[in-house]
C-alpha cells in the first residue's frame, strides 16, 4: 500500500497492516505516535534522554502485542499512554529509590544575547510550569498532563489511568488549583502584571 494512502488510515488499521508484515503502516503509526507519547514522557520524567527511552520501550510494547491486538476493545493511543504513564512512574519510583537528579534537571544557561528578553521571559515560564508540574503529586500531574497539554478528554485519561471521569475531573481540579497557587507567587517574578 503507498505511503501517501495510508495517511488517512485508522491507527488500528495500520497496526493490523503492521501486524501482517506491512512495515509501511508500522512507520507511519511512529510518526504519529511518538511525538505525543514522548511529550507526554518528558513532561512526566522530566528528562528528555528517558522520555526516548520510554517511548521506545512503549512503541516496543506496541509492536509485540500487534499481532494479538483485539480490534474494537481500545484506542491504541489510549493504551499507548497508559503503558508509557507506567513505564514513567516505575522510572520515578525508581529514581526516589537512588535519589539521583538528573543531569537534564540542572538549570540551562541563559541565552544573554541582545533581543532576546522575550525568548527568556518565556524560558523562564516554561521552567516554572515545569517546575510547578514536577511539584504535583504523580497522579495529578498526569492527570493534568493528559488533559491540558497532551489534548485527551476526561472518558480518554479514565481510559489510560483506569479510573472513573469523576476521579480524573477532581485530579484535574486540585492539580490546577496547587499550580496557580505555586505560580500565583512567582506572577511578578515571571513577567506578569496582577491579575492577568
Amino acid at each position: 500500500m503507498a505511503f501517501d494512502a495510508l495517511s488517512e488510515v485508522s491507527d488500528e488499521a495500520l497496526l493490523v497492516l503492521y501486524a501482517n508484515g506491512d512495515s509501511s503502516g508500522a512507520r507511519l503509526l511512529t510518526l504519529r505516535l511518538v511525538p505525543r507519547i514522548l511529550g507526554y514522557a518528558a513532561r512526566l520524567l522530566n528528562d528528555r534522554a528517558e522520555a526516548e527511552d520510554v517511548a521506545q520501550e512503549a512503541m516496543l510494547r506496541l509492536w509485540r502485542v500487534a499481532p494479538d491486538w483485539r480490534q474494537g476493545e481500545a484506542k491504541i493511543s489510549t493504551w499507548l499512554y497508559r503503558v508509557t504513564t507506567n513505564l514513567c512512574t516505575d522510572r520515578l519510583r525508581l529514581r526516589m529509590r537512588r535519589n539521583v537528579v538528573a543531569l537534564d534537571a540542572a538549570p540551562d544557561m541563559a541565552d544573554v544575547a541582545p533581543g532576546a528578553v522575550a525568548v527568556l521571559i518565556e524560558a523562564d515560564r516554561m521552567a516554572a510550569l515545569n517546575a510547578a508540574l514536577t511539584s504535583l503529586p504523580d497522579r495529578q500531574r498526569e492527570a493534568v498532563v493528559m488533559r491540558h497539554i497532551e489534548g485527551l478528554s476526561n472518558p480518554e485519561i479514565a481510559d489510560v489511568m483506569d479510573i472513573g471521569i469523576e476521579a480524573v475531573e477532581s485530579l484535574i481540579s486540585r492539580g490546577k488549583r496547587a499550580l496557580v497557587a505555586n505560580l500565583a507567587k512567582r506572577q511578578e517574578e515571571l513577567g506578569y502584571e496582577k491579575g492577568n
